[in-house]
């Protein structure tokens, strides 16, 4: 069925049951052409790529259900349970029934020979590894569960279609998402017939639940609800409906001893609350699935520091889970970096914006106050025919966003300066800070700060950094050719937001 189809049948089978028109029922769904589907809190335009999936002919749908977007190819195969909690035994929704339903279908993967478990807070996993994530929604007395089953994985397109909180992972990290998930073709070695797996996945819930399931149709009363919820349903309203409870993304890096932490998370803005989270790096776990349980852990929880710091610190103490050379304090730490940015919103920043911009030494209120007033600018963003590409003026001829931005801070009396390699960087920022300058609003690139947080700190100097655009030496992996000043492809900087963080430090708002 396509997306609407499907999402109209959850909502109107759920409906019907509310209102004890039709019994318990189990439900197996695919999607033809593959689809988009977002959780009901969230925004189309955060979470997807929009020209990529019309351009590939990848629908766009939003649930009845909350939770995270998921991305449907034509293999997998959905599973749903429409019930009452009075059967189930069970006055709330909560951890307990998630593990009881999903029992279901780890007793139908154990008929084709798989010992699948199931992880809280609502994953059914194999080997430490998920192929399963479920959710739900309730009316009344009635409920919805619900759970996608991969049979096949195209990590490659889910990385196309969404936008979050995968978007900036390189390929190494690309490696470590799909080391997070496997599906049934790589467990069993061939592609299981769908008849067979619903069959088994039917009798695991008749096993769980001590119930006899019969094949049927669609009711009448089933079929007038469907049509009348399809038409809202596949609507541009529904569909692009605005949320109030938005979730975005928030990255964060962190260099240890151990090596580099970095956090991709989704935050509910208005719930507070962490959806998501990802946690990648060059550091080792023992074992590997130790983080996959911690991302688990952390999933739903208040988006506040000392709560993450504990429950960090209470999973390691309760867990025999171990990485070299990083200790729960320097992962607390870095969720929080992420979470950090979240001040920027009284700022007028929206949160993708604020995922472009890093402090040195001191918080950006701290660093507003002191008024800036050196502009620091990298040279691979001059134009690379540029005469004055390698050295340190600017004619301001128009042609490339160096000039923009020495306009815009020569306006601001802001004295711009063009950085010519790594060290040029360090011998300005401590010239600098010897002349008297009190802050330093600059552009370079993620990586480059990253790696480099410790050199920014040990100069002295407070400053706002503004992540680059396009292509960077890093990505290209030709970092020591930028440090020395040799670095041959051109970056872009992001003017206008530029522009809103000096309008901010002039007039106290962008």
């Amino acid at each position: 069925r396509k997306a609407a189809e499907n999402i109209a049948l959850d909502d109107a089978i759920l409906e019907a049951h509310s209102k004890s028109l039709i019994p318990n029922t189990l439900r197996f769904l695919q999607f033809n052409p593959e689809a988009v589907l977002v959780g009901y809190h969230q925004s189309v335009e955060n979470e997807v790529r929009i020209d990529y999936c019309k351009k590939r002919g990848v629908e766009i749908g939003r649930r009845i259900t909350g939770g995270g977007t998921i991305y449907f190819d034509r293999t997998q195969l959905g599973w749903e349970l429409f019930a009452s909690k009075d059967d189930i035994g069970v006055s709330v929704i909560n951890e307990l029934l998630f593990a009881k339903i999903c029992e279901g279908v780890i007793r139908g993967l154990k008929k084709l020979g798989l010992k699948a478990d199931f992880r809280a807070k609502n994953d059914i996993e194999i080997k430490g590894r998920k192929i399963s994530g479920t959710g739900g929604t309730e009316i009344g007395n009635s409920f919805m569960f619900q759970g996608t089953l991969l049979i096949d994985f195209d990590v490659n397109t889910m990385l196309r279609v969404l936008r979050i909180p995968l978007e900036k992972l390189k390929d190494k990290e690309v490696e470590s998402v799909k080391d997070r998930v496997t599906y049934l073709s790589k467990e069993l070695g061939y592609r299981p017939d769908i008849d067979t797996l619903k069959k088994y996945i039917k009798e695991g819930f008749q096993e769980t639940f001590s119930i006899k399931l019969e094949n049927g149709e669609l009711t009448e009363d089933e079929k007038e609800i469907f049509n009348r919820k399809l038409k809202k349903i596949q609507s541009r309203e529904w569909i692009y409906l605005s949320k109030r409870d938005n979730a975005s993304a928030l990255y964060a890096s962190y260099k240890t001893k151990g090596g580099l932490v970095k956090v991709s998370l989704v935050y509910a803005q208005k719930a507070k609350i962490i959806e998501q989270i990802i946690l990648t790096g060059d550091f080792f776990a023992f074992p590997v699935r130790g983080i996959y349980d911690l991302e688990a852990a952390l999933k739903g929880i208040k988006a506040d520091s000392e709560k993450i710091r504990k429950k960090i610190k209470d999973f390691f103490k309760t867990n025999d889970v171990k990485i070299v050379g990083i200790n729960p304090e320097d992962i607390a730490f870095t969720i929080n970096k992420a979470l950090s940015k979240t001040e920027y919103l009284s700022y007028g920043f929206d949160l993708r914006e604020a995922n472009h911009i890093f402090t040195v030494i001191e918080p950006f209120k701290n660093i507003l106050e002191k008024k800036p007033d050196l502009l620091l600018l990298p040279y691979c963003s001059k134009e690379t025919e540029c005469e004055l590409r390698y050295e340190k003026d600017c004619t301001i001829c128009g042609k490339c966003t160096i000039g923009d931005a020495y306009r815009i801070g020569q306006d601001n009396d802001l004295m711009p300066v063009s950085i010519t390699s790594f060290e040029d960087l360090i011998r300005t920022l401590l010239r600098y800070r010897k002349k008297g300058k009190r802050a330093f609003i600059g552009c370079c690139c993620e990586p480059f700060y990253v790696k480099h947080e410790k050199d920014f700190e040990r100069t002295g100097l407070p400053g706002i950094l503004i992540n680059i655009d396009n292509t960077t030496c890093y990505e290209l992996g030709e970092e020591q050719k930028a440090y020395a000043g040799n670095f041959e492809k051109k970056t872009d900087l992001k003017i206008e937001l530029l522009e809103k963080i000096i309008n901010i430090v002039n007039n106290g708002k962008g």
